[in-house]
């Protein structure tokens, strides 16, 4: 019994911190799975509304339960979205050539809702070159300084910040990093990282009618859709 109100507990608080991430755009699942937590719960309460931190729901759990509510709500949409961010992903990756982009996250996993955005790594050893860059290119961007904990360590490091109907965030890394992979928040693997070239063929095998029209008119199916979101 105990361990049947534990399944149906974390399950609820999946479904809940997917909720708070996809309509309040709460953007970190350790956040989203507290504040699920309180919300259902309360801080006290009742001894049987208590939980314990293994009652918790794992990352995966919450990305599965966003999954699920991702296609409820968006259906077709949803599909839309993803094959629009990954061709604008793709002409950023290839604008940026020099840098040595590869495309992370949901864009790469297929994992996209309202509210994402396209997340690259890119490689420089000085920052003032790509920025530099991006203003001969005319793009107006913004920069940030985000400190993340690495290897043991915590390290500082830029993040670019531009838009193009969808949230694009660059984030600077030196050369050498470039050949260390870092490992998913939702199953510690190491990270999907798509180069150009990767992204072409995901994009030939999963979106094949779209991405033909794409490579014959430089038409982006579906994107009149998004528009108006940002």
């Amino acid at each position: 019994m105990r361990r049947q109100r534990s399944d149906v507990l974390r399950q609820n608080l999946a479904r809940e911190a997917a909720r708070l991430m996809y309509e309040e755009g709460v953007d970190q699942y350790l956040d989203a799975k507290y504040i699920a937590a309180k919300r259902l719960l309360g801080r006290g309460g009742d001894k049987k509304m208590r939980y314990r931190p293994k009652d918790l729901p794992s990352n995966g759990e919450i990305q599965a339960a966003l999954r699920t509510l991702v296609q409820f709500t968006e259906g077709e949409l949803s599909q839309q979205r993803l094959f629009a961010m990954r061709v604008i992903a793709l002409e950023t990756m290839k604008a940026l050539a020099d840098f040595k982009p590869r495309l992370i996250g949901s864009v790469s996993t297929g994992h996209v809702r309202y509210g994402s955005d396209i997340d690259l790594h890119v490689f420089t050893d000085n920052i003032e070159e790509i920025e530099s860059y991006l203003d001969q290119l005319g793009w107006k961007f913004k920069t940030k300084q985000v400190t993340i904990h690495v290897g043991g360590k915590y390290k500082d490091y830029t993040h670019i910040y531009y838009e193009r109907i969808f949230p694009i965030e660059l984030s600077v890394y030196s050369n050498e990093e470039s050949r260390v992979r870092q490992r998913s928040s939702t199953d510690g693997k190491p990270i999907v990282r798509l180069k150009v070239k990767a992204l072409e063929k995901l994009m030939a095998e999963e979106h094949s009618e779209e991405w033909n029209i794409y490579l014959e008119t430089g038409e982006i199916i579906g994107l009149e859709n998004f528009q108006d979101e940002m």
